[in-house]
């Protein structure tokens, strides 16, 4: 097939590689129906617990996204993801909750390690066809973080939390498998002095980007984080939660591998707008429902609300051509962490409203995100970036 030859295999590798860091980098909000009574955790505690994480998975990829425009790529590609999955595993037996917040933290470094470095080399490998080619590596992320509570949830109800472990074996096996042939890379920067300063003439429509990023993930990982919870105190198991969530967390990773061919062919900006607009009104009908009413509507709004993982990432590049791991950290890490930084509030809220009133408000977030799309510039990706960075267009057709 054409696709095939325009995109390097190593795409492929690295979306399995992704694969697997999502996978264990969501390992924490399935097992939270277990950990609240061991630790005796709030709601509040545990979306603090959920906010270090993010910090550490998140935030710090502009750290990493920076040292990857000047420094060896690739030893931040290969160890980010074993870093994550060995110290992850040992969630289950942390004694207290400062030990957990430790585990989280230190497992959150790898992750952010990979990230950024690996979405700039998806998008220097892609070819012609970039849009594809992130869809391709943000799927395999998604549906490893979609799989995780169905692996990890049955697993700690069957053998309990002080097996996990064991649970880093078949995640190293993996990534020996996809990594064993790991791209080399050179450094990701251009230009003198690299980094953000270069990044100025492109503030507008990357906040613009960063924004709508944030957003999406606060609704996200709020639903992702609480609904386990929700559906246990209606009274269903920790595994059949997991299950449930698991089933809302692959239709978004379905939705995430549209978006990107979707956009190659309208543009990213409608793609993003239309995405947001569409998923309110499905995760704002969930949040009233229970059962299995909630998680077919939660489902369906989450196929929406992710279509624009890729689109963001992508669309970020082509506006702005430059120090790409850096464009990246800031699209994948920097934002998602800032959306991160709402989980303690979301707990709280849900501690004193309830977690259904709580959710529903959440719901409507993604509003606000179509509303910051409309100013994004319009087109295809190369026209796009013209209007965007006020020089010539990207020489590539998309």
């Amino acid at each position: 097939m054409a696709v095939r030859q325009e995109i390097d295999p190593a795409v492929y590798r690295l979306a399995g590689a992704h694969f697997v860091s999502d996978a264990y980098s969501n390992i924490y909000a399935p097992l939270l129906p277990a950990l609240i009574p061991r630790l005796g955790l709030s709601l509040a505690a545990a979306g603090t617990l959920a906010m270090l994480f993010q910090l550490s998975a998140s935030v710090s990829q502009l750290g990493f996204g920076h040292l990857a425009d000047r420094w060896r790529p690739r030893v931040l590609v290969v160890a980010g993801p074993v870093v994550s999955v060995a110290i992850l595993s040992f969630i289950g037996i942390a004694w207290s909750p400062v030990v957990l917040g430790l585990v989280l933290v230190a497992g959150g470094l790898g992750g952010a390690a990979f990230h950024p470095t690996s979405a700039a080399l998806v998008h220097r490998l892609g070819g012609s066809r970039r849009g594809l080619a992130m869809s391709i590596h943000i799927t395999g992320g998604s549906l490893g973080y979609s799989l995780a509570p169905v692996l990890f949830a049955p697993f700690v109800g069957t053998f309990g939390l002080s097996w996990t472990p064991i649970l880093a074996l078949p995640g190293l096996a993996l990534l020996a498998a996809v990594m064993g042939r790991a791209p080399q890379v050179r450094p990701f920067g251009t230009g003198p002095g690299g980094g953000f300063a270069i990044l100025r003439p492109y503030a507008k429509p990357l906040t613009l980007l960063y924004l709508i990023v944030v957003l999406r993930t606060m609704t996200s990982l709020s639903l992702a984080t609480f609904v386990p919870v929700l559906l246990t105190r209606q009274g269903w198991s920790v595994g059949m939660a997991g299950v449930a969530v698991s089933i809302y967390l692959f239709a978004a990773s379905m939705g995430g591998f549209t978006g990107g061919p979707l956009a190659d062919r309208f543009g990213p900006k409608r793609v993003i707008a239309a995405s947001m607009l569409l998923a309110v009104p499905l995760l704002v009908t969930a949040t009233r429902l229970d059962g299995w009413s909630l998680v077919i509507m939660l489902t369906a709004g989450g196929f929406f609300l992710q279509s624009t993982l890729p689109v963001n990432v992508t669309f970020a590049h082509q506006i702005a051509p430059v120090s790409a791991a850096t464009v990246s950290s800031l699209m994948m890490g920097f934002a998602w962490g800032t959306g991160g930084l709402t989980a303690p509030l979301v707990g709280s809220m849900a501690d004193r409203f309830g977690i259904e009133p709580t959710l529903t408000v959440i719901a409507f977030l993604p509003l606000l995100a179509a509303l910051f799309a409309v100013p994004l510039p319009g087109g295809l990706w190369h026209e796009a970036a013209g209007h965007a960075g006020g020089g010539r267009p990207l020489q590539e057709k998309t």
